[in-house]
């Protein structure tokens, strides 16, 4: 069995979509001016009104995920991370008309 076939699985797309921006956002909290606490930073994005566009950059790492589970030709994979995507765009799409 190939690499590609084993994590060719819907489930491996669903985790890496919903963990990477988990990660994207981490280092952004981590590399913000000032070093603040993470309830400090959380506070300053939603009191500036931009949760959903921090939300929105730190989903848009999926689309490299899906392509390059797109090209390995592992379109299972694919199907899970464009689900966890969708997924994050109505989150953003209910916070943002909240």
């Amino acid at each position: 069995m190939k690499l590609t076939e084993k994590y060719d699985k819907v489930l491996v797309g669903l985790i890496s979509g919903f963990v990477l921006p988990f990660l994207v956002a981490l280092v952004t909290f981590m590399v913000t001016k000032g070093h603040p606490s993470l309830h400090t930073w959380i506070r300053k994005i939603s009191d500036a009104s931009i949760v959903t566009h921090v939300i929105t950059l730190c989903v848009f790492p999926n689309i490299l995920i899906f392509l390059f589970f797109n090209h390995f030709d592992m379109l299972k994979s694919s199907k899970g991370v464009l689900g966890a995507t969708i997924f994050w765009a109505v989150i953003v799409f209910i916070i943002y008309f909240l």
